[in-house]
């Protein structure tokens, strides 16, 4: 047997377009719920990361803790407790679930739509072994019970391939305080900036965004969208902060600081300063970016 056969398969799942369409309707309709601020909630903004791998702790937690009480004689009520409130807990955490994918590249989509029909097929079984639990076929409600811990099992599989190969749900920009070496950088004359546009220059090969405001105030932040990796150079500038064109969030100039999700780390932020005509950088020290967010 190959050694490599799971990345295989895992990889195999992500190249596949054939439920494209699918995928585009389902996020197409997810992105359509009128969620207003409960989307930035439901992305984990308010954390500093994903929310939804917090969540799903609950109901892996109850279910694996019920499969272990089946296995003690006398302990069919609590293991039936315990489904139910896994039950319970999935929904929020699918919730969140969908919005974060709602927002990843077609890839990552696919790997996370597989992942969500495991995941819906062990709900449909933990729910079939409740309703057995509650008829009093104990025998058949933790043959479910099993069928459905295998269910969440596979999507966990497929969810830990979607975080950690994949990326999803990572800060894109963590890397730029390790490669972006220490002092002042000369990024370019004055002129090559025109006021109110944004324009990219880089750092130690790091990507920046650089935007000279009207009355010669300059802002720079990494260029790469802490979601994704979007390119914020391309974006639109819109009251004192910068859109990431390719999922929507939302940077302030001034700090980094992420204002709309779906992106739920800050961006890098440099300090400026014109000398002889050049624009100067230099990677501003993350406290200093949380100082002066606080305040």
């Amino acid at each position: 047997m190959r050694r490599d056969i799971v990345p295989r398969l895992l990889d195999s799942v992500e190249r596949q377009p054939h439920g494209d369409a699918v995928t585009d309707t389902l996020s197409r309709g997810v992105r359509a719920l009128p969620l207003r601020g409960g989307r930035d909630l439901l992305h984990g903004r308010w954390l500093g990361h994903p929310v939804h791998p917090l969540l799903v702790q609950v109901p892996v937690g109850s279910w694996l803790s019920a499969a272990v009480l089946d296995l003690c004689p006398g302990r069919e009520r609590a293991a039936g407790s315990l489904i139910a409130v896994g039950l319970a807990a999935a929904a929020p955490a699918a919730l969140a679930g969908a919005v974060d994918w709602a927002e990843l590249h077609p890839r990552q989509q696919r790997v996370g739509l597989v992942h969500a029909l495991a995941n819906t097929t062990a709900v449909a079984l933990y729910a079939a072994s409740l309703a057995c639990r509650v008829k009093g076929r104990t025998k058949a409600g933790r043959g479910l019970g099993l069928l459905g811990l295998t269910a969440v099992a596979a999507g966990g599989l497929l969810g830990g391939h979607l975080a950690y190969r994949q990326a999803a749900g990572a800060n894109h920009a963590e890397e730029v305080p390790q490669v972006v070496s220490e002092g002042w950088h000369r990024i370019g004359s004055v002129t090559e900036f025109p006021a109110g546009r944004a324009t990219r220059r880089a750092v130690d090969d790091v990507p920046v965004l650089v935007v000279r405001e009207a009355d010669g105030t300059f802002h720079a932040l990494a260029d790469r969208c802490s979601h994704l990796a979007g390119p914020l150079s391309e974006g639109t500038l819109e009251d004192g902060c910068v859109r990431c064109p390719w999922h929507g969030s939302v940077f302030r100039l001034a700090d980094g600081w992420n204002v709309q999700g779906p992106a739920t780390s800050p961006q890098p932020a440099f300090d400026t300063r014109v000398v002889d005509g050049h624009l100067e950088v230099r990677l501003r020290d993350r406290d200093q970016t949380e100082d002066s967010t606080a305040r």
